[in-house]
């Protein structure tokens, strides 16, 4: 069994690594625009201007800032407690540890050798969902709340990068929702599990005391933003397509039952 188990991974690892039907390698070695960061999809594609589209953050005396203000104090009552440990965990953007957040919604162990197509679709999208909030950070280079409350930050190792980098809109905002709705896309059985867990890793970045509500918000419109515009992207649809073959194979495998029920409790703290 153990060895039908390996023949099957192969097989579906081998389907995954071939050309699509426009004769593209869906696998094919990609260029790093830095450490750990793959060249997106929609790398020679006009940049999404998020700046054109997203209003400007809150003003100071603003009731939306005052609501803002007031979501941020509620979510510090969770440092120290699971959910901080799960926001860190949710930081985390650096494969392959980024391709474990959603496992447990999909019910799929999202691994490079076990899910190739899959593991590329995240690499890649990530820097898409990611790099399509920029202009709008550059733009207004709002500041965060931990630079405000002078709280701590739950991954406390990035904090001076941090205080560089606007607030506004949410980066892992667009990039987790930009994948709750990719995932919900290759497995619509599981789209409400999905959209949760995305919903949660958006939260995350308000329980870490790094973003605004108002920045998740905007995030989540870039996210879907650059979602829309991946659509006509003759690569990332043949992606897709070898993604939902890997997804239909009886024997892949499952995340551990254990890590997932502690994930859930996590989340469950904040609903």
């Amino acid at each position: 069994m153990k060895r039908l188990h390996i023949a099957l991974l192969i097989v579906v690892a081998l389907a995954a690594c071939t050309p699509d039907d426009a004769g593209q390698d869906i696998l094919a070695p990609v260029p790093e625009l830095r450490h750990g960061l793959m060249q997106g999809y929609l790398y020679d594609e006009p940049p999404l201007n998020s700046a054109a589209f997203l209003p400007p953050p809150p003003a100071t005396d603003s009731a939306q800032q005052a609501a803002d203000d007031a979501a941020s104090k509620a979510m510090r009552v969770f440092e120290g407690s699971a959910r901080w440990t799960q926001a860190a965990v949710d930081a985390e953007l650096h494969f392959p540890a980024a391709a474990q957040i959603f496992s447990c919604a999909l019910g799929i162990s999202v691994t490079e050798a076990q899910t190739p197509a899959l593991y590329r679709l995240l690499q890649r999208s990530l820097t898409d969902f990611g790099l399509a909030s920029y202009p709008a950070k550059r733009a207004y280079q709002r500041q965060r709340p931990f630079q405000i409350n002078g709280g701590e930050v739950c991954t406390p190792d990035d904090r001076e990068m941090l205080e560089t980098d606007g607030s506004y809109p949410s980066g892992h905002s667009a990039i987790g929702w930009g994948w709750a709705l990719t995932l919900s896309q290759l497995a619509p059985e599981r789209a409400e599990a999905l959209l949760t867990r995305g919903r949660a890793y958006v939260q995350s970045r308000m329980v870490c005391n790094v973003h605004w509500l108002s920045d998740t918000h905007a995030g989540m419109a870039v996210g879907a933003a650059a979602f829309a515009r991946l659509q006509n992207n003759t690569l990332f649809q043949a992606t897709m397509a070898a993604a939902r073959r890997e997804l239909s194979q009886a024997s892949i495998e499952r995340p551990g039952t254990a890590s997932c029920d502690a994930e859930a409790a996590a989340l469950a703290l904040l609903q």
